[in-house]
């Protein structure tokens, strides 16, 4: 029986495994099968049930709108997190929600499935879409970026309590202008 085409996730886990069910005493001959037939649309429900987090809270949507865009070359990306030491750039976080949508004149992000707890979003406006923020002249962005809650921006990133916002159990809205420096 092949539970990776049935379940492409649990099929990851269980690969290599094989079932004997004359081996299993609790699966022993045509009973057992049928048992185990009966179980799999039980074991759906519960994996494809995408607003409970894995320990049982309820999770949401944070909405993000971008204005003042100067053109609509390259991309727009957005990383959210929770960790301050992380922040503004979310490398090496398994936790971090990343997002990438084309750049328009007004751009509309999503993060689902957010998990209660108190994020900071840092976003670039990736003009040639290389991946990186570009910079000139001592080191100043020649890209755009913005925080949310619209974090002021002085000698260098804000810090993460400026941009953080809590998420709870419902929807929310986030407002952030992108911001050019060159």
């Amino acid at each position: 029986m092949q539970l990776r085409t049935i379940f492409p996730v649990l099929g990851q886990t269980l690969r290599h495994r094989r079932w004997n069910f004359r081996r299993a005493g609790a699966l022993r001959g045509t009973v057992g099968r049928v048992c185990a037939v009966a179980l799999l649309p039980a074991s759906t429900l519960l994996l494809s049930g995408n607003t409970l987090a894995q320990d049982g809270a309820k999770t949401s949507t944070v909405k993000v709108t971008v204005t003042n865009l100067r053109n609509t070359k390259g991309v727009v990306r957005a990383c959210m997190t929770t960790n301050p030491k992380l922040f503004p750039k979310c490398r090496g976080e398994a936790n971090a929600y990343s997002v990438t949508v084309p750049a328009a004149k007004t751009v509309a992000l999503r993060f689902k499935d957010v998990k209660p707890g108190r994020y900071a979003i840092a976003l670039l406006h990736d003009e040639n879409n290389n991946g990186k923020a570009d910079r000139a002249l001592m080191m100043m962005p020649k890209e755009g970026f913005g925080f949310s809650r619209d974090a002021k921006v002085r000698m260098g990133p804000p810090k993460f309590k400026s941009a953080a916002f809590d998420v709870t159990a419902e929807d929310q809205s986030q407002s952030i202008t992108m911001r050019y420096m060159l």
